[in-house]
């Protein structure tokens, strides 16, 4: 454990600490010749300035707090890493705590990266409520969501156009023949995000023609699991669909798998569209046709974002909507 502190640095180059503290901030008015022999007693006791200490003089940590609903996640796994990459690059560094989309849990982490003196925050979640928001307003230092929607546009914010997303998918759907479409939707209780999916999927269909059946709508959690149990829950209906749309690669993966286990092929019996184009979507057979959402470029554009306000630049746009696009694979037909 490195116990070397700022007096022993002093001491050892016969300077002042605020002679050391300016040499560690950059500050300029410091002798070249002192700065250096600064350095170079800096690199031989291995000091390492601490980033809150340093935060007390300077009103900065170069810290940021990213609250992710779980890291185990693949989706969110990506979104971080782009974060990580650009904070690096600015020289910030991360805490990064798990909220398990638990609303108690992702306000309290909120509050405590605010105690850890953080200069920003990036946050994830699939339900953004007005008790988030009421919190980001009071925030004294700035919020950027990531792959996160909230309605009123307040807070900002870096995603793809979701309910167009969907609305293309099923658009592909129908342009192949297909009339009986399902979605394996995420948990219902996340509005923002849920329901403009759901409106991507009912304006495709109206612009066909082509009735809603709200059977076809069956809820998951994200997990490979219910991805199973949403495609025994379609294999119990009357009509059973010839085309379903699934809201993330776990779950198509559980759909695939689960079509599999009850002797069905893809995409002869069924054709499958899912909307992560994660690596899990690679990794089946057959390969998942997909929604492809830049999710690094999402979280490196959420981070550059959120650098940019921290050193208050000028923000041209604070709601980032990225390009998405459908990559063909095995899981529909040619």
């Amino acid at each position: 454990m490195n116990n070397i502190t700022i007096y022993d640095v002093a001491r050892e180059a016969n300077v002042s600490m605020a002679t050391v503290s300016r040499v560690v901030n950059g500050n300029p008015n410091v002798k070249p010749v002192t700065r250096k022999k600064v350095l170079e007693v800096i690199e031989r006791l291995g000091y390492r300035p601490n980033a809150v200490a340093r935060g007390l003089a300077s009103k900065k940590t170069t810290t940021v707090g990213v609250i992710i609903p779980d890291i185990s996640n693949i989706f969110f796994a990506e979104l971080a890493r782009g974060i990580e990459d650009i904070a690096t690059m600015y020289k910030y560094n991360i805490i990064l705590s798990n909220s398990d989309q638990n609303k108690d849990k992702e306000l309290h982490l909120f509050n405590t990266m605010l105690g850890k003196q953080v200069d920003g925050i990036v946050f994830m979640s699939g339900n953004i409520t007005p008790d988030h928001v009421a919190e980001f307003e009071k925030s004294p230092v700035p919020i950027v969501l990531a792959g996160s929607i909230e309605e009123s546009e307040k807070i900002p914010s870096v995603n793809i156009d979701y309910e167009q997303a969907t609305y293309d998918s099923v658009k592909e759907f129908i342009d192949r023949g297909h009339k009986h479409i399902a979605f394996v939707i995420g948990p219902l209780y996340e509005p923002d995000i849920t329901s403009k999916k759901l409106n991507g999927y009912k304006k495709a269909l109206a612009e066909a023609n082509i009735p809603f059946n709200e059977e076809f709508i069956i809820e998951g959690d994200y997990s490979y699991d219910s991805g199973i149990e949403a495609f025994e829950k379609l294999l119990e209906l009357p009509n059973r669909p010839t085309a379903i749309l699934v809201g993330a690669d776990e779950m198509a993966l559980g759909v695939v798998h689960g079509a599999e286990d009850k002797g069905y092929r893809i995409p002869d019996d069924f054709e499958v569209i899912t909307s992560d184009n994660t690596r899990l979507s690679l990794m089946v057979r057959p390969q998942l046709t997909t929604i492809v959402q830049p999710l690094y470029d999402i979280g490196a554009v959420a981070m550059r974002l959120l650098t940019k306000l921290m050193n208050k630049e000028k923000v041209t746009d604070h709601i980032v909507v990225l390009p998405h696009r459908i990559e063909h694979r095995q899981s529909t037909k040619e």
